[in-house]
């Protein structure tokens, strides 16, 4: 059931109730900006991942910037986005099952919808239900570029698969999914410039070796917030998919740029606002956010309005704050934002985005494919 929104349009953040999941629109439309700005005159296209956002109104605004399309992790966020105004979605995952492939088939009869694919049997089981729903499905391989999770190996195994999927009637041969997804959060500049560098060189042998047997790739699809420039710049990748950069998160301003200051390209977007609900002695405070409002699988929050202050623990309704001053002015009923750590599945806790500009509440976009895990 999705809850009420916890505003109103014209509402001022004091009267927010918490928790609350906020926006900073001004910085949230900077960062938008920025990246769409980054590729603009080049061949590379945006197709940011839904994934972070879980949001149709926010995946319909980055297309208004020039995005294709999104990307989504599940068959439920890609029929949450196309019901949602979104034309285009490539699901860059493996869908696997009868139930999930009838539905992605059907869904591929409203909107374009791309599908990547790491195995044989799953290319006749995708071929089978194309067939079925008299729909074409275009099919990226997805290759393992060094986050060892999904994917076939670069070279031969990816051109068997590929020539699998091209003489399949109710598929199409669309390209190579290639995201190095665990170079996202190295921190040294030199780390994610060397892991990328190592993707590239696979993808482009792979690539090379397809065009060699006639298939050519459409789609180069990956990327993520913390190496898109080098996929951008690398001549190979014509698609990025980072979905952070409108948001960010405390784990990715952990990142370094190259003379080793830390990453600030884009702003932090993204608040969970919270009440103080305890102040039993001068050292802490307690606030009503805890692990059901905030992920802390890659680390706890940090504050946005106390710099003399520290989130240091978390129970399932409450959230410690430590005051390293004892005279601080905090009090029951006071109201801060946090700065989650890890913003995507910290967004999949909360049913509406609260937009606010100059303190007013501006826009209550709902978070549409909260909880899509099937």
């Amino acid at each position: 059931m999705t809850t009420r929104p916890p505003a109103e349009i014209g509402m001022a953040l004091e009267e927010v109730d918490t928790p609350a999941l906020l926006i900073d629109l001004d910085a949230f439309e900077r960062n938008l900006q920025h990246l769409a700005n980054a590729v603009t005159g080049s061949s590379v296209r945006l197709r940011p991942h839904a994934k972070t956002h879980k949001c149709a109104v926010i995946g319909r605004r980055q297309m208004a910037l020039g995005a294709v399309g999104v990307c989504c992790q599940k068959v439920g966020e890609a029929e949450a986005m196309v019901y949602g105004g979104v034309s285009n979605v490539l699901v860059s995952n493996e869908v696997v099952g009868v139930t999930k492939l009838k539905r992605l088939a059907a869904l591929a009869r409203q909107a374009q919808i791309y599908v990547c694919a790491d195995d044989a049997g799953n290319v006749r089981d995708l071929n089978e239900t194309a067939l079925a729903y008299n729909v074409e499905l275009p099919v990226l391989v997805e290759i393992d570029v060094g986050a060892h999770r999904c994917g076939v190996e670069p070279g031969e195994a990816v051109l068997a698969l590929a020539q699998q999927i091209d003489q399949a009637p109710g598929l199409r041969f669309a390209g190579l999914q290639a995201y190095q997804g665990r170079a996202q959060h190295l921190r040294s500049f030199e780390e994610r410039r060397q892991a990328i560098g190592q993707a590239v060189e696979q993808v482009q042998h792979t690539a090379n070796l397809l065009s060699q047997h006639g298939l050519e790739c459409e789609l180069v699809s990956g990327a993520g917030s913390g190496t898109y420039a080098f996929e951008a710049g690398s001549g190979v990748y014509n698609e990025l998919q980072a979905g952070s950069y409108i948001f960010m998160d405390v784990d990715y301003g952990k990142n370094l740029t190259a003379d080793g200051t830390p990453w600030r390209e884009f702003e932090h977007s993204l608040f969970v606002y919270a009440t103080v609900m305890s102040r039993p002695n001068p050292d802490w405070a307690v606030v009503d956010a805890g692990l059901k409002a905030l992920s802390v699988d890659s680390g706890l929050p940090m504050m946005a309005d106390l710099p003399q202050s520290e989130y240091v623990g978390a129970s399932d309704e409450h959230g410690k704050v430590l005051l390293h001053d004892p005279n601080s002015p905090v009090r029951l009923g006071d109201k801060l934002r946090l700065i989650p750590g890890h913003c995507d599945p910290t967004v999949n806790l909360y049913d509406w985005y609260v937009g606010l500009r100059n303190h007013r509440v501006e826009a209550l976009w709902p978070i549409v494919a909260r909880g899509a895990g099937r």
